[in-house]
């Protein structure tokens, strides 16, 4: 059993959708959770500062916690292009990337997988070299969504409203003419506009959220490792920042279903 904390962190918002995996998941664990929210987004970034934010998340992590029980990298964009880097960590390490992949291939029926992620993700092709590793015969349509991110951190969000309803249409119309039967939101904020993306491609196309695939895998890792946490009361959650507290308490209330604003801090990540 091992009760120090697991580590999450996001380039803003989108690892919350993991977060909330994480706690309904494992009820019993301690999360301390980053979001870079005055780097937001990191998709349209190029590789090496990509890399650079990677680091600094993660030594950001480590500082805070001292030594974690797991770190999970709840960003597509991170998990495609800065992998390594979570892979050298000294303690487990979970990105989306793996586990919605795997899902991916299990989930579809005719062997065709849409992917929507942010710029970086779609140009490092990460998600259909490993779709194509675990099923080569599968066919992969990619479509990268710059736009989906600023518009759920500006909260536009409900599928009733128009812009993202528009949005979606826009950039999904060609990944559904193709046929899929199984679409990856692969970047983490994505689940957050899922009925806009769901109404858009149709009852019949199943959408594999990479949070909650994260969060999954990153249960049974700890489960089969001896790492759970031994406590039997609920665990506790902190959540820090780069950028305004106020705006992120909000937002995270409405994705979370709880209060955050007695457990957040800005902090200035540079320092890290």
């Amino acid at each position: 059993m091992d009760n120090r904390p697991i580590g999450v962190f996001d380039s803003g918002l989108g690892g919350l959708t993991a977060m909330r995996e994480l706690i309904r998941t494992l009820p019993n664990e301690s999360i301390l959770y980053f979001g870079d929210t005055g780097r937001v987004p990191y998709g349209s970034r190029g590789r090496e500062i990509i890399r650079k934010y990677a680091k600094q998340d993660n030594e950001f992590s480590q500082f805070r916690t001292r030594r974690k029980n797991a770190v999970l990298a709840a960003c597509g964009t991170v998990s495609s292009v800065a992998r390594d880097i979570g892979d050298a960590l000294p303690v487990p390490y979970f990105d989306v990337l793996r586990p919605t992949a795997r899902a991916a291939v299990e989930q579809t029926k005719n062997g065709k997988i849409g992917i929507i992620g942010t710029a970086a993700t779609i140009a490092s092709g990460s998600y259909r070299k490993e779709i194509e590793r675990l099923a080569p015969k599968t066919e992969v349509f990619e479509q990268a969504c710059p736009l989906f991110v600023p518009l759920v951190e500006n909260a536009f969000v409900s599928p009733d409203d128009p812009i993202p309803r528009l949005t979606a249409e826009r950039y999904l119309t060609p990944i559904r003419e193709a046929g899929v039967d199984t679409l990856i939101l692969g970047c983490t904020h994505y689940p957050i506009i899922s009925e806009t993306i769901r109404r858009v491609m149709g009852e019949n196309v199943t959408l594999i959220s990479s949070g909650r695939e994260a969060a999954k895998s990153c249960r049974t890792v700890l489960e089969e490792n001896g790492l759970l946490c031994d406590g039997k009361t609920d665990g506790t959650q902190q959540y820090f920042v780069s950028d305004d507290t106020e705006s992120f308490y909000k937002v995270a209330e409405l994705f979370l279903g709880q209060s955050v604003e007695s457990c957040v801090e800005c902090i200035d990540i540079e320092r890290y």
